[in-house]
């Protein structure tokens, strides 16, 4: 099994996100300076987030982006099945499969997919913090070496 960049990074930005203090804000700029991918690929997942309703994000001067929910309601397999396209394992029309009909990989790899996704089920972001010391020690090394572009907008 092998997630998107997408769901990737937005596991990721949930993750340095959380360890923030509360009511500090964030920048999309600085998220995606920190994992070093592109802005705009950024952009479009914390847009997501925010739609999900995982963060908060207030434009202007005074704006940024903030984990809108408690990290110990954040379910990571809730995360992966809303920003994962395909969680199916693979796609038996592109290429067309010739052996469609009598095929039983599709169905193994649904299996595997379930018990995947039902194991990510029992995490929270809290778990994924129970390192936070070491998280923020890593972040705050990257932190002020990160060259960041900020946008008023966001």
């Amino acid at each position: 099994m092998r997630l998107t960049s997408y769901t990737d990074f937005g596991l990721r930005a949930l993750l340095y996100l959380a360890i923030l203090p509360e009511g500090e804000l964030s920048s999309v700029g600085k998220v995606s300076a920190l994992y070093d991918v592109s802005r705009n690929h950024m952009v479009k997942v914390i847009n997501q987030l925010v739609k999900l309703g995982y963060l908060g994000s207030q434009r202007g001067k005074n704006g940024g982006i903030w984990l809108a929910v408690k990290p110990a309601e954040v379910n990571v397999g809730a995360v992966i099945r809303e920003l994962e396209g395909n969680l199916d394992g693979i796609d038996c029309g592109s290429p067309v499969c010739h052996i469609v009909s009598v095929c039983l990989l599709k169905g193994a790899l649904k299996e595997a997919m379930s018990a995947f996704l039902r194991v990510m089920d029992g995490y929270t972001l809290e778990d994924l913090l129970a390192n936070r010391s070491e998280l923020q020690q890593v972040f705050g090394q990257l932190i002020p070496t990160l060259t960041v572009e900020e946008d008023p907008e966001e």
